[in-house]
């Protein structure tokens, strides 16, 4: 637990290094003469259209988002003793990192308007869209879960989570992700995002949740 207050400054920090990045890409994408950032997003059509310049810079910030889950991946490690620890740093910062993410874009350019906004959430392997609720929503469990999993390790009673529970887990997460991406076609080929898939995001986040809940329940 001594560990998390350095856990959360490293992924605030960080939130700040991708809100400005982001910034600067949508001023030179989305400027705000021309309405800022807002959907139908830029296609791979209009990036080839633009030069082979702004496709090897596409091509370099899909790995820069890539990256970024590693490096979510590495704070974890580093500040843990075991593999549960190491999830459980990874889902605090990875949580903390995306509020933040949000929280510095508003300072910095007045964006989300509020939690219904649409935003593109990542581009790897697929263009993920959903209101900003929904990865806020995600984060915040996360964040619950890695402080309950490191409460139970100093408590000298580790989560013990069997094969069924981490597929259930897994299952509802997967779930999640495919609510996101579920309108990828559309949003690949220009168009505006349709209504999101509310009961697949909740049947997911559900799912996920209430297993956890049950592994906690079973180990008070």
């Amino acid at each position: 637990m001594k560990r998390v207050p350095a856990v959360v400054i490293w992924a605030v920090a960080f939130a700040y290094v991708e809100s400005s990045l982001v910034e600067y890409l949508r001023a030179l994408y989305y400027p705000v003469e021309r309405g800022g950032f807002q959907f139908p997003i830029l296609t791979l059509e209009q990036f080839q259209l633009m030069g082979d310049e702004h496709v090897r810079r596409l091509l370099i910030e899909l790995g820069r988002e890539a990256s970024t889950l590693v490096m979510l991946a590495a704070v974890g490690i580093a500040a843990a003793e075991n593999r549960r620890e190491a999830w459980a740093h990874f889902m605090i910062s990875f949580g903390v990192w995306d509020i933040f993410f949000y929280i510095w874009l508003k300072l910095f350019i007045d964006w989300p308007q509020g939690l219904m906004t649409w935003d593109l959430l990542f581009l790897v392997p697929l263009p993920w869209v959903s209101p900003v609720l929904c990865p806020v929503l995600v984060s915040l469990a996360m964040i619950l879960a890695g402080l309950s999993v490191l409460y139970f390790e100093r408590a000298g009673r580790p989560l013990e989570v069997s094969w069924t529970g981490w597929g259930l887990i897994a299952a509802g997460g997967s779930i999640v992700i495919a609510s996101f991406c579920w309108d990828y076609k559309n949003i690949m080929a220009g168009g505006m995002p349709a209504p999101f898939n509310w009961p697949l995001f909740v049947a997911g986040f559900m799912l996920s949740g209430v297993t956890f809940l049950r592994v906690i329940c079973r180990a008070r």
